[in-house]
């Protein structure tokens, strides 16, 4: 019986990292049927691909669309720059449990696009349930966040948490997992998560270990103390087992400029991985800049309220990392760390910001590093719909386009290392099985790209653009983006961990 569908006369790009090749890729339903040499092939409906980059679809290591993809399951900006897995719940910012949902909706405003939409319940199982029933173009797993695990257990105070409610976190953790996470994230700026000791990362990194999980980290700091904050991640995961992720590995702040290459010896014989995304600004909310004391018990905008508040604040950032005019929200530079107040004052963690302050040649150097993958660190947006705000960083638009456009084109990763950086390495962290390589029974997530017209679009002052050059994207085997349009199918799924686990010691 003959496939389905044939791509045929592409170059195949596996995804494995093996050099690209000349091959007919057959698709059966939601499977890859066969890989073949050219002309070999035989099915219902032939493609011609001649002249094109036949890859996996990419696997987003870092994504924030927890709640934009509720908001958005079409996942515009995502499928159709080639995304076909995401990856949330990163940053520690994950959704569920919510022992005390406003409070945790205000600490994770950043990822809140659509505060019409209802907080998920329900735990981790509702959570995935409820993107289920949304009818994703893309497939989608998720990690637990650290931040909602300990608001829900320990509440915002800046203080350990006690033995019985440190159980209370990792039997929670334990139930997430069972229930479909793929492990645990955590945001070492945002409060509660930023008030944990290293024996509780330590306790969580154990539960993450024993049920063959991912532990991702938002490293404490990224500017003056990165080493510090890398050493740490390294001293849980060699003292756990734990695999480990960094998230956004970067030296931020012209002062910290090389401190990449150091960090990144670090983790050569340790079971961490890092991920990245190929531009030269990062972007979160405006309130992670203000020192952890000003976010204690979850009221940032209270809190500065409070007398004498703002001149502690200011006094803070005599020594900053930053220049104000490198900050910009809603794509204009802030004026002065009075702004910033007045801004965090009205919004709360609502506010966004991209900020610069990096350097390109360690953005290479993290590029490079054979153990570091791509995220976006970015959400699925439609530019006509609820999720299209003013001015989100480019990264949610152009990623995985101008990783192949720029820095495959002009030779700093081979074509091969590229795609694999972007989907097999993460499918693999992440034990994502079937996904992220094209060979026989592997999942249908293919993306066909036409390396002449290929680019990112996107940009800081025009971010609401897609790429040129992405001319078919699958998803389970079907068509997604065709013709570089979207098709309004939902063929995604939600990929859930396997296995259960216990939490005793």
């Amino acid at each position: 019986m003959p496939a389905d569908v044939l791509l045929s006369g592409g170059l195949l790009v596996d995804g494995t990292g093996a050099p690209a090749r000349a091959a007919d890729v057959e698709l059966t339903g939601a499977r890859i049927s066969a890989i073949l040499p050219p002309g070999a092939g035989r099915a219902a409906r032939v493609l011609d691909v001649a002249g094109r980059v036949v890859c996996p679809g990419f696997v987003d290591a870092h994504s924030h669309s927890d709640l934009a993809l509720l908001a958005n399951p079409q996942a515009h900006s995502k499928v159709r720059q080639g995304v076909t897995t995401e990856i949330v719940g990163n940053c520690g910012l994950g959704v569920t449990p919510a022992g005390d949902p406003a409070a945790i909706r205000s600490a994770a405003a950043f990822i809140d696009l659509d505060p019409s939409l209802p907080w998920p319940a329900g735990g981790t199982a509702g959570h995935l349930r409820a993107l289920e029933a949304a009818g994703p173009s893309l497939n989608v797993a998720t990690l637990t966040g650290h931040l909602p695990l300990r608001a829900s257990a320990v509440g915002f105070a800046d203080r350990p948490a006690t033995p019985a409610e440190l159980d209370v976190m990792r039997e929670e953790l334990a139930r997430s997992i069972e229930e479909g996470s793929l492990g645990l994230s955590t945001g070492l700026v945002y409060a509660p998560a930023a008030y944990a000791t290293e024996d509780e990362l330590v306790a969580l990194a154990e539960v993450v270990a024993r049920a063959g999980g991912v532990f991702a980290w938002h490293l404490r700091d990224y500017t003056d103390a990165l080493l510090e904050s890398v050493a740490q991640a390294v001293r849980v995961a060699e003292a756990t087992g734990c695999a480990t992720q960094i998230s956004h590995l970067a030296a931020v702040g012209r002062r910290n400029w090389g401190a990449v290459a150091e960090a990144l010896d670090l983790i050569d014989e340790a079971p961490v991985h890092v991920d990245v995304y190929p531009y030269l600004a990062g972007s979160a909310n405006l309130s992670q800049l203000l020192p952890g004391w000003a976010h204690e018990g979850g009221r940032v905008k209270e809190r500065l309220a409070e007398p004498g508040a703002r001149a502690r604040v200011l006094a803070g950032w005599a020594d900053r990392w930053w220049d104000w005019p490198d900050i910009l929200v809603n794509g204009r530079p802030l004026e002065s760390g009075e702004h910033a107040l007045d801004l965090v004052a009205e919004h709360g963690n609502a506010v966004t910001m991209v900020a610069f302050g990096r350097r390109e040649e360690d953005l290479l150097t993290v590029l490079r590093h054979p153990k570091t993958m791509i995220g976006s660190d970015g959400f699925a947006l439609d530019p006509d719909g609820l999720t299209g705000g003013p001015a989100p960083h480019p990264r949610s638009y152009g990623c995985y386009p101008r990783l192949l456009a720029r820095y495959v084109g002009e030779g700093a990763l081979t074509l091969e290392e590229a795609v694999r950086k972007s989907t097999g390495l993460p499918a693999e962290v992440f034990g994502l099985a079937d996904r992220g390589v094209i060979e026989q029974g592997a999942a249908a997530d293919v993306l066909v790209l036409d390396p002449a017209t290929l680019n990112d679009l996107s940009t800081f002052d025009h971010p609401h653009q897609f790429p040129s050059g992405v001319e078919l994207v699958l998803v389970n085997g079907v068509a997604v983006v065709a013709d570089a349009a979207h098709t309004g199918a939902g063929p995604g799924q939600v990929l859930r961990a396997l296995g259960q686990i216990g939490v005793s010691a």
